[in-house]
């Protein structure tokens, strides 16, 4: 997995793109009728119910756009909200407020809708001893956001880019010439290139398992498109040699079922791919 600081630092990318994007040469319609002394005072109000994500991530936003500009925050990350709660109150420069408002709204409707998303999910494996993880089907551009907000709701991050791990799927193995090739390859790789890098291989079938684990060395087997029953049948033959993940078309009326499979964790790509923003709503306040 990344650091802290990387993370960081893709956080950071993810705001200068965003308000570059967004602001470009100025923000003519706040310049046209608003004078630079004024000041201001407006509030996120939340409009539908969920699970709020991004407040910290729009304090990094407002300050990008405006160091002098301060937050005082009633709700947290993480928190249930309704609507009507009010989340923050953002003052200072009026022109400097506007400037940030969209990509601040935009980026916390996303990660609200992705931890309300998650904290669902999270709720229907409780008590399984499965964790959820999300993937790398993320909107371009938007990763890191949308992995902070799967953990905001309750969730752990997969991998965050092809870099930080190593996971041999379909394509890999069939392009390398099968699995014992694919893996042994790679270990070769990693040694050479004095890389310590966890390695996921994907299963398709029971023998698929069978030849990774005598392969040796795999950190995960990810069992992909499985039935229940054959889930079952090889979290029983893997046992404790390795950890398992099942991933594939899994979604809220099937999650319960593969987790009572006894798999470590489950993958679901619909975490970041699959939700509607959930509507928020900044508003000055007279």
């Amino acid at each position: 997995m990344i650091s802290p600081q990387q993370f960081q630092e893709e956080l950071n990318l993810c705001i200068q793109n965003a308000l570059r994007e967004d602001i470009g040469p100025g923000d003519y319609s706040s310049l046209a009728c608003i004078p630079d002394s004024a000041v201001g005072t407006a509030k996120l109000v939340v409009k539908e119910a969920g699970i709020i994500a991004g407040v910290a991530y729009a304090k990094q936003i407002f300050e990008h756009v405006d160091p002098r500009l301060t937050l005082e925050i009633f709700i947290q990350d993480g928190t249930a909200v309704v609507p009507g709660d009010i989340v923050f109150h953002v003052s200072g420069s009026s022109q400097s407020i506007l400037k940030a408002e969209r990509v601040v709204l935009n980026s916390m409707q996303r990660m609200s809708a992705i931890a309300t998303k998650t904290n669902l999910y999270v709720q229907l494996i409780s008590g399984t001893g499965t964790q959820l993880l999300d993937t790398r089907k993320t909107t371009p551009g938007f990763r890191a956001p949308e992995k902070w907000a799967v953990t905001i709701g309750g969730g752990a991050n997969h991998r965050f880019a092809l870099y930080d791990m190593i996971m041999l799927k379909d394509n890999h193995i069939d392009f390398a010439g099968g699995i014992t090739h694919a893996i042994k390859k790679t270990k070769l790789f990693l040694q050479a290139n004095n890389l310590d890098l966890q390695l996921i291989v994907e299963a398709r079938n029971l023998d698929e398992v069978q030849e990774i684990l005598e392969s040796g060395g795999v950190y995960r087997i990810l069992l992909d498109n499985f039935d229940f029953e054959t889930t079952r049948k090889a979290v029983e033959i893997i046992g404790n040699q390795c950890q398992t993940e099942s991933s594939g078309n899994i979604n809220e009326n099937t999650l319960r079922a593969y987790a009572e499979c006894g798999v470590n964790y489950i993958s679901s790509g619909a975490l970041t791919h699959s939700v509607y923003n959930l509507d928020l709503s900044l508003k000055a306040i007279e």
